[in-house]
């Protein structure tokens, strides 16, 4: 069964989610703030995460950042706040989805089976990624034909591979890989970047699973 951790300081929708997921066979945590999904996440971990930016005590953003200083669970991200910046921040931090307030049951219901079935797709496809003429396992970190990659090279392929086809922001591929202290430091991205092509690119000069968007980040193209 689906273990479902909603994260909300609003009673009635905690009420409203986990009335609606129970009866969908989900198995339902709630938390009422940051701090407390943290812990609750930590001790029994969630296959999924619902959670509202707007916490009293720690921001949802920094709740993201938390979770995936350890965890790859999928995040939704649930929030009265319509701002595109806002939803940069948190897709920037790691949220797989957004939904605005208010919001339709069967749409965030659709967005919970889309995320999970994504999830479980990639869980079993981890094991056997095709880069050119090269399989990546990311299960046991090889890679046939001999090919070997350093610690910071795994990190950040590992990144792009468990996000096929979605764009990954700069500031987020630096912020796992180095911390923020190095939001800035893009040419560490691009030094990276080249090296994996070199190891993994069937043509280096012209990639096409390993793609520059300009400006915005990093695409794994399957």
């Amino acid at each position: 069964m689906t273990r479902v951790l909603i994260v909300d300081d609003e009673p009635q929708i905690l009420r409203a989610l986990r009335i609606n997921l129970t009866a969908r066979h989900y198995e339902v945590d709630t938390a009422a703030d940051g701090g407390a999904a943290l812990r609750q996440a930590a001790d029994n971990p969630p296959d999924l995460v619902i959670l509202d930016l707007g916490l009293p005590d720690i921001g949802g953003v920094d709740v993201i950042h938390g979770l995936r200083g350890w965890s790859q669970i999928p995040i939704i991200v649930l929030s009265g706040r319509a701002g595109n910046q806002d939803k940069i921040e948190a897709l920037d931090a790691g949220a797989d989805d957004y939904v605005t307030k208010p919001f339709g049951i069967d749409e965030l219901l659709a967005r919970v089976r889309a995320v999970t079935r994504r999830v479980a797709i990639q869980a079993a496809e981890l094991a056997s990624i095709q880069i050119g003429e090269h399989r990546v396992d990311l299960t046991s970190k090889t890679i046939s034909n001999g090919i070997r990659l350093t610690p910071t090279e795994w990190h950040i392929l590992e990144i792009l591979l468990r996000n096929p086809g979605k764009l990954v922001s700069q500031r987020y591929l630096l912020t796992q890989v180095w911390g923020e202290k190095y939001l800035k430091e893009t040419h560490y991205l691009r030094q990276y970047m080249t090296q994996l092509r070199r190891k993994l690119e069937p043509d280096p000069a012209h990639p096409t699973h390993l793609i520059t968007e300009p400006g915005m980040g990093y695409r794994f193209t399957p």
